[in-house]
């Protein structure tokens, strides 16, 4: 260091600074000025970069929230449409039963209209053999009691007395 401070010279110092400051002035205005710009532009697309970044990253949970919304309205709307299904289901099992049941109904109230039709013919039946039978009965006790004479008029004698006048 004596060494440096012996062989000084300010002739040359004075030009050492002279360059110095002259390249300072240059890699300013050359250098600096376009590295600055550059380093500036750079920090300006990364700050820019993050920006769009963040709201990508807002768009995104806007989205996910759309579409939880979006589920949410679809699971409602599939529920409401499967409980109308199970609605209507029902309806038409109660409806077809109702219609069974009124079918067998009728069925039973006929069958039993014809029983009774059924039934009431046969007693007719049953009725026109009885009274044919009695008429032939009567018939031949009659012309048995009407083939003597005497029991005729005894017939007819008892039959009077039976018979009063008013």
């Amino acid at each position: 260091m004596d060494k440096l401070i012996e062989q000084f010279s300010i002739g040359l110092f004075f030009w050492q600074t002279l360059l110095f400051i002259g390249l300072v002035f240059l890699l300013k205005k050359f250098a600096w000025k376009p590295i600055l710009d550059a380093v500036n532009s750079r920090e300006e697309g990364i700050k820019d970069a993050l920006e769009a970044a963040e709201n990508a990253k807002k768009d995104m949970q806007n989205l996910q929230a759309d579409n939880e919304k979006l589920l949410k309205e679809a699971r409602a709307e599939r529920e409401a449409m499967m409980k109308e299904a199970r609605e209507m289901k029902d309806k038409m099992i109660a409806d077809a039963k109702e219609q069974a049941q009124a079918e067998a109904d009728k069925t039973i109230k006929q069958a039993q209209a014809t029983i009774e039709s059924e039934k009431n013919a046969a007693l007719a039946d049953i009725k026109n053999q009885v009274a044919g039978l009695s008429i032939e009965i009567a018939e031949k006790v009659v012309k048995e009691e009407l083939a003597n004479k005497d029991k005729q008029l005894k017939l007819v004698e008892d039959m009077l007395a039976d018979v009063t006048l008013k």
